[in-house]
């Protein structure tokens, strides 16, 4: 499957514009995240016509990499700050604008993040096929701090997308803030990225900024923190639905020039 080079379907910067902040407001409230339950969507004022993407995105990786507190910096939520196994499936939805390069039509991502703990899956069998049913994109998650983690991501990649070859699939460093303790350096990613091709990302683990009350988290400086995560995601999914849709021609089909 091809990728897109990055800034190649959506703008990257534009979520710091003056456009991009007004579409922002709609997932904002007083500088906090607004949180979507499964039926909600943003309404945005005044009210605009914009197409909304829906994706379903499976997130693996092995017990403590990170996995719940990823998905809660990407909703706005508090990180937890001690480790605790996630009981069952847990789903979290996401709302992110973005603009597209080709038409500079702004649409709205909606990403159902499905997080599954590792003991749950081993104890019940239905718990993988449910969270892989329909998913459009896996996440394979790694710590810096975890070297475990990062060589258990071949086996990941076999188990989960082995036989879903036509799902986008991106690998994220979690604890990226602890690089100078990293179990997993630069060299040994290079190698990882050449052999797998896959999109691979860093996110920090570290508390969230906070308003001037000092204790409510700051959404505007969240959603900065978290962007390239949320306009890597849109960019591979749409471009994945382009290819299927023959809108975007696979290499196979492009003539020599």
């Amino acid at each position: 499957m091809t990728r897109p080079a990055h800034g190649s379907v959506i703008v990257p910067d534009w979520h710091e514009t003056a456009e991009g902040k007004e579409y922002l407001a709609c997932i904002l409230r007083k500088n906090r995240r607004r949180l979507f339950g499964l039926l909600e969507r943003p309404l945005l004022s005044p009210p605009v016509a914009i197409d909304t993407a829906s994706y379903k995105i499976f997130v693996s990786g092995k017990s403590g990499v990170g996995k719940t507190a990823l998905v809660a910096k990407l909703a706005g939520l508090e990180v937890p700050v001690v480790h605790h196994e996630t009981p069952g499936i847990q789903t979290t939805v996401v709302f992110w604008p973005a603009k597209l390069q080709a038409s500079s039509r702004v649409v709205m991502f909606r990403f159902e993040f499905w997080d599954c703990g590792e003991s749950s899956l081993r104890k019940f069998d239905h718990m993988l096929p449910a969270c892989k049913e329909n998913a459009d994109a896996f996440l394979f998650l790694f710590s810096f701090t975890d070297r475990a983690s990062f060589e258990d991501l071949p086996g990941q990649l076999a188990r989960i997308a082995g036989e879903a070859p036509g799902v986008v699939r991106m690998v994220i460093g979690s604890k990226f803030d602890q690089y100078m303790h990293t179990d997993v350096p630069e060299r040994d990613l290079t190698t990882f990225r050449q052999a797998w091709e896959l999109p691979l990302l860093r996110v920090k683990s570290v508390p969230g900024r906070r308003l001037v009350d000092g204790c409510t988290l700051d959404g505007r400086a969240g959603l900065a923190d978290i962007a390239h995560v949320l306009n890597g995601l849109a960019e591979q999914l749409w471009h994945q639905d382009q290819v299927a849709a023959g809108l975007h021609p696979t290499p196979a089909e492009k003539t020599p020039g």
